[in-house]
């Protein structure tokens, strides 16, 4: 049985053209631009299907293994040829071919319906009801159909390029199901080569070495010098301790990866003997621990000392922090705080005063009584500043060599200014004098005396506020009975209320 030209009449309503008429012995349909019957659509596939006539019939054969072909809602078997009626509905991808026989051959009216495709035609329609049983001479009249469609279609594959060697792995049985879940299946675990245990051992050997070198770089590399002897001791030598457990040479105790260094050392230096504070204006500047505090300069580095000299390199005429002007602290003096008559010092906070001794916190509430007696018109910030700065100076503070002194060994007013009388106060001395008692460690702060020359800024500007080791016995004079200093004081203070 041989195939015949036959007319085909398609009318494209998807693209609003005219009506063309064809004459050919097969009519090809899918996505190449070579077949008659073009379909682009990604759904449709290069050859999907094609429709010719033989023995008076026009015949329908599907060559999509991925998208599938129905005729009515019903699928057509893969290379399977399905007869054509007048009224039938071919649907491909989301194509609609309505079928009419005509005198002169078949007509076909192509429309387009996106949200809907072949599977999903599928799924909606009933199945139809089990064939009636098909004679001996009809069943050997389709096979001959369907070889001669066999042969006839063999070569239109060839050259559209549909000819492929199948997987064998490729499920045989007929699947029900359409569309992209048709090819994209996953074959057992038995077809797939596992990946050898040597490559994991070997790749985690590679990872660790790596990991290894490179913590000893970073070590090297971020460690100039060795860390000072404070914190490479496994022992705690000051009394009362100044941290709640030594360092021994620790990375981890500073360096972690859950907390900053700047919180760990305050952590660290929470005892008895010192308790970490930050001032409120470095605070506000960001300032920290270690903006101060240096380390891995060496075994005899001494982190503490050296912070004085960054309180120099910042705090200079022509620095800046933060778009701030910084100047010299003094104009350049020793720190005695008065400035063209005016005391600039501005007192010690709250919390710094609530650690000195009882016998301070007494003079002070004498010198706040006092300032409430004060004659009208006085100055009474300046007077405050004034109090407080010579009480600090004054109350059982141990006169250094070479400073005048009372009977007790004690500072007095002399021991600083050689004219204190009122409105005749010697402000020279005291500024060339400074230097001489504020010049290294006097109360225990330091392990090693700073230079002469050189101002130490914390005896009176206190970072560490609750430190505790601001004054050391070593500047108190060892006295029991009341300062001779502090009845010299208020004798001054009740002769001269007006001086500032």
């Amino acid at each position: 049985m041989e195939t015949q030209a036959s007319t085909f009449t398609i009318s494209r309503a998807d693209l609003n053209v005219d009506p063309v008429t064809l004459v050919a012995d097969g009519l090809k349909i899918g996505r190449l631009p070579s077949c008659e019957l073009v379909l682009n659509h990604p759904t449709v596939s290069r050859l999907h299907a094609g429709i010719n006539e033989t023995g008076g019939r026009f015949y329908l054969f599907n060559f999509s293994h991925s998208s599938g072909t129905t005729i009515n809602g019903r699928v057509v078997a893969i290379e399977e040829a399905e007869v054509l009626a007048d009224g039938d509905v071919v649907e491909i991808g989301p194509y609609f071919l309505y079928i009419d026989r005509t005198e002169e051959g078949l007509s076909i009216r192509v429309e387009m319906e996106v949200a809907m495709t072949a599977a999903d035609t599928e799924v909606r329609v009933e199945q139809p009801a089990a064939p009636a049983p098909v004679a001996p001479a009809k069943e050997r009249e389709a096979d001959e159909v369907s070889q001669a469609l066999n042969v006839f279609w063999e070569k239109r594959k060839r050259e559209a390029g549909k000819m492929q060697r199948v997987s064998p792995l490729r499920p045989q049985n007929t699947m029900r199901v359409l569309g992209k879940a048709r090819f994209n299946w996953t074959p057992t675990r038995d077809l797939v080569r596992p990946w050898p245990f040597s490559i994991f051992a070997w790749g985690f050997a590679v990872v660790a070495i790596f990991a290894v070198v490179a913590a000893v770089v970073y070590a090297h590399a971020f460690t100039p010098a060795p860390i000072s002897s404070a914190h490479s001791t496994a022992t705690l030598r000051a009394q009362p301790a100044i941290a709640k457990q030594p360092n021994a040479s620790t990375c981890t105790a500073c360096h972690t990866l859950t907390a900053k260094m700047d919180d760990n050392c305050a952590a660290c230096h929470q005892a008895a003997g010192f308790t970490a504070t930050i001032t409120d204006a470095h605070k506000r500047a960001g300032l920290g621990c270690t903006s101060c505090h240096v380390e891995h300069q060496g075994t005899e580095f001494r982190p503490a000392v050296a912070s004085l000299q960054t309180c120099l390199s910042c705090h200079s005429d022509g620095q800046s922090f933060k778009g701030k002007q910084l100047h010299t602290p003094h104009a350049g003096t020793f720190g005695y705080p008065v400035v063209g008559g005016k005391w600039v010092w501005k007192g010690l906070p709250q919390d710094e005063w609530a650690q000195k001794s009882r016998e301070v916190q007494e003079t002070m509430r004498q010198n706040e009584e006092s300032l409430k007696r004060a004659p009208a018109g006085t100055d009474v910030e300046q007077k405050r500043r004034m109090m407080e700065f010579h009480t600090l100076h004054m109350y059982r503070v141990k006169a250094p060599e070479g400073f005048a002194a009372n009977s007790e060994g004690e500072m007095s007013c002399s021991s600083c200014h050689k004219s204190f009388v009122a409105n005749n106060v010697d402000r020279a001395t005291p500024a060339s004098t400074c230097g001489k008692c504020h010049n290294g460690d006097r109360g225990g702060k330091f392990e090693k005396v700073l230079n002469a020359d050189q101002p130490n800024c914390i005896s009176c500007h206190v970072q560490h506020t609750k430190g505790r080791r601001e004054w050391g016995q070593t500047l108190l004079a060892n006295s029991d009975k009341p300062s001779a200093a502090t009845d010299e004081r208020s004798a001054l203070y009740k002769s001269n209320n007006t001086h500032n």
